[in-house]
């Protein structure tokens, strides 16, 4: 049977190095459950190390943790990408770490820190994770889609680091799973913006870089169960699954 669930599939956590000290497990979770979701997706930017201890802490309480990454194209383009396994977005990680040039400036960027599920520090990450990859928007979509993937274009709204910002079009050809609209920009405003793309799926994440943000902007999907699979589905229209209009 078929019902609705509230998404926030664009969170980032401490190893983020924008992302505030206190985006922890045991935090993260007990902010979105209090915020009644019943879905998130870490994505972190061009790394996945911290997925596996939050999918534990949403596990042992109830709450759907979906395995993901915010990567940047070298066109300075980000893509949200979400996976059914940890497996398929360690994979992606793998190539993006060898495309990944440069060594963070923490001074500078911000701490980049992993952590265990008790929210203890286990490690610094030293890639320039806030940098662009060496890889090209198609690139990423294709390897995403090998993957078995989702591949969302990061905040189009937005100027930076968005697709419709340093392209100024989406390219014909290219497969994306949905857009991704920022808390600045409404619905109404969103669809007179975007006229030409509404054979897009749209949604609305929170993009939270601290815990007060989690759950302020959140997308409803009318699936089976918590799954990326079922996203896809979703963003598809595939057998009843799809984005609830809010």
């Amino acid at each position: 049977m078929l019902r609705t669930f509230r998404a926030d599939l664009h969170i980032h956590s401490c190893l983020s190095p924008c992302g505030d000290e206190e985006m922890k497990p045991f935090a993260i979770v007990t902010q979105a459950l209090a915020m009644g979701l019943d879905m998130i997706a870490i994505c972190d930017h061009n790394s996945a190390e911290n997925i596996a201890v939050f999918i534990s802490a949403g596990h042992k309480r109830g709450l759907a943790v979906i395995p993901g990454m915010e990567v940047t194209s070298k066109e300075e383009i980000h893509l949200l990408t979400l996976f059914e396994r940890q497996e398929d977005c360690l994979a992606l990680q793998d190539l993006i770490y060898q495309n990944l040039p440069g060594e963070n400036l923490e001074g500078v960027f911000g701490r980049q820190t992993v952590v265990n599920e008790r929210g203890e520090t286990i490690g610094i990450n030293p890639k320039m994770l806030i940098g662009a990859t060496l890889l090209s928007l198609e690139q990423i979509v294709s390897v995403v889609g090998s993957l078995q993937g989702i591949t969302i274009a990061s905040h189009i709204d937005r100027q930076a680091f968005s697709l419709l910002g340093q392209l100024g079009l989406i390219p014909e050809g290219i497969s994306l799973d949905g857009l991704e609209v920022s808390i600045r920009t409404s619905k109404g405003e969103a669809q007179k913006r975007f006229h030409d793309y509404q054979r897009f799926s749209f949604v609305r994440f929170s993009d939270a870089h601290r815990l007060e943000d989690i759950g302020k902007n959140i997308t409803h999907f009318l699936l089976e169960k918590t799954s990326s699979d079922e996203v896809k589905m979703a963003l598809h229209h595939q057998e009843g699954r799809r984005v609830v209009e809010q």
